[in-house]
């Protein structure tokens, strides 16, 4: 059982494909059951090689951003190492995007190249959706683009084989690349840097509309090896990836992580439960990751139906608070015996605390583990900004190689995430006790987490707030079995209106993703305030847990 050798901060994620060829050449690196596909390291490399050289010749330069818009398609896993062989950056877009978040993505991004697929529920929803944006690519040649509302966008690619009015085609552009040199493509990967940003991914905040969080070679490879080292990942191992690959879940701690230990990749092309249980059984997976929804969904169906998931020793619950009992689950009727919790966000590319595979199975399931290898962590007080002692509650600050470069063009958030001293403020309540293991148990943000889908109140408001007939609103999470959490908005009217909540839905429809709009809807004439008049939300939660009989929910206890 072997992993690859190289120096963590002297690698690029270019370089760490050419090494798992050179040591692991022979060992599968890629395997879709369900897709026919299967590659080997050295057939891999070959392939990213071609990947690289098709954007090379599209004209695409180091350090441009590369848009791409689809769910865990092999052709997604093609960009993410093919661009870090010729210094692209590569922008992931969530599959739940529509117009309005697709467009403030693009724009904010400087985007110049986008790939998508289809869609994802409908087959042309993603096209309806571009075209919208951009009414100029279906009369525009392919690679020539020229939107008003995007004015950096000049090629779209579409991954399958239909023709799009404006759009190239993928194997185009791969055909395009036999013009492209061996030596042209080693001199442009010779010109990629450990410390270059190398990929963006989109977080929002209080303040309201996302972020580009700027990631490097070293923050992504890093966090990767962490999580490996925690799972005891090697050669030998093959992990199921469910997780969608627009998530640092999926892309740094499933698919980047196989790369630095040389593990098979089995991604899932879009989550169902039998997909996943599927895919474990063809591959013989030794390792699952999802979140607590999903591995909820793949229990119900092993009740219901035999699969055989006794190759299962280790794998990821993450992205949501861990319910004990599930976790208790997964360990014994899946056989995940050494499954492990991470905590991270994405600023922290993502991973800041786990558990381990040889931590006793309370500490597995009632806390989110301790610091990973070369990070420091420490619980503030909120309001003092002074350490606090262990077993207090404070805001969980971070600080090594795992954070951030900052956000894309916009400095003032930069610095109020991260402090003079280099430590990343997460925003997250937590208490720490003195051997350094972690219990996350609150938010001082608003942030809702529904399914692993980090949803931020504020993005929805600001929406809202664009209905002729809506006064205010204030968008809360209610606690959820299914979920974790839910989203509800308590809305004013203004004088004089009616609205009703199929009114608001369809109002929503198409606009925003369909995880961010409000699962429930009230109607109030005020809210509870502060005596300065700021509202409380967390009455409005209290509220909501009552109006909707959510007791059980919230008294569910989580890691």
């Amino acid at each position: 059982m072997a992993v690859p050798q190289f120096d963590l901060g002297k690698t690029t994620i270019g370089e760490l494909v050419d090494i798992d060829a050179e040591q692991f050449g022979d060992s599968k690196a890629l395997h879709y059951p369900k897709l026919g596909i299967q590659y080997n390291f050295r057939e891999f490399r070959s392939l990213m090689n071609d990947v690289a050289k098709g954007f090379m010749a599209l004209g695409i330069q180091k350090g441009e951003h590369i848009a791409i818009w689809a769910n865990n398609v092999p052709e997604w896993l093609y960009t993410q190492f093919g661009t870090p062989k010729m210094g692209a950056i590569l922008v992931t877009v969530n599959t739940n995007y529509r117009a309005f978040e697709l467009e403030y993505l693009m724009k904010q991004s400087d985007s110049t190249t986008l790939i998508m697929i289809g869609g994802v529920k409908e087959k042309t929803e993603y096209i309806d959706v571009v075209n919208q944006v951009c009414p100029e690519l279906k009369a525009s040649e392919p690679g020539n683009l020229n939107c008003a509302k995007l004015p950096k966008l000049k090629n779209v690619i579409f991954i399958g084989e239909e023709k799009h009015p404006g759009m190239l085609n993928w194997s185009e552009v791969m055909a395009m690349g036999s013009r492209i040199t061996d030596e042209q493509l080693a001199a442009r990967q010779a010109s990629c840097k450990p410390d270059d940003v190398i990929n963006m991914q989109y977080t929002s905040g209080t303040t309201g509309f996302p972020k580009g969080v700027m990631l490097t070679h070293t923050n992504l490879i890093g966090n990767a090896l962490s999580m490996a080292e925690c799972m005891r990942l090697t050669s030998e191992d093959r992990l199921c990836i469910p997780v969608p690959f627009f998530h640092c879940f999926g892309c740094v701690l499933g698919t980047l992580t196989c790369m630095v230990s040389a593990a098979c990749m089995c991604p899932v092309v879009a989550f169902n439960p039998v997909d996943v249980l599927q895919t474990i059984e063809a591959c013989g997976c030794t390792a699952v990751h999802g979140v607590p929804t999903m591995f909820i969904a793949e229990l119900e169906e092993m009740a219901k139906n035999q699969y055989n998931t006794g190759t299962l020793r280790t794998g990821i619950m993450a992205g949501a608070p861990c319910p004990i009992e599930v976790m208790k689950k997964v360990v014994n009727d899946m056989g995940a015996s050494e499954i492990c919790i991470t905590y991270g966000q994405t600023e922290a590319s993502p991973g800041i605390t786990m558990t381990r595979t040889d931590d006793p199975l309370e500490l597995r399931v009632s806390t989110v583990g301790r610091a990973i290898a070369n990070v420091e962590v420490k619980i503030v007080d909120y309001e003092t900004g002074k350490d606090a002692p262990a077993g207090v509650q404070g805001e969980l600050c971070t600080r090594g190689y795992h954070v951030m470069k900052g956000y894309y063009n916009n400095e003032e958030a930069t610095l109020k995430a991260i402090d003079k001293d280099g430590w990343l403020h997460t925003g997250d309540l937590a208490v720490m006790d003195k051997n350094g293991y972690v219990k996350i148990t609150g938010r001082l943000k608003d942030m809702i987490i529904r399914g692993g889908e980090n949803i931020y109140p504020r993005e929805i408001e600001e929406f809202l707030y664009t209905h002729p007939k809506i006064k205010d609103v204030q968008v809360i999470g209610v606690p959820s079995e299914k979920y974790g959490e839910e989203v509800v908005a308590y809305v004013q009217v203004k004088q004089g209106e009616e609205l009703t909540s199929e009114d608001l839905k369809k109002f929503c429809q198409g606009q925003i993703s369909r995880h961010k709009i409000p699962a429930y809807w009230a109607f109030v004439n005020e809210y509870p305030t502060t005596a300065s008049g700021k509202i409380q939300k967390y009455k409005l939660r209290n509220d909501a847990i009552q109006r909707l009989a959510r007791e059980a929910a919230a008294d569910i206890k989580t890691a």
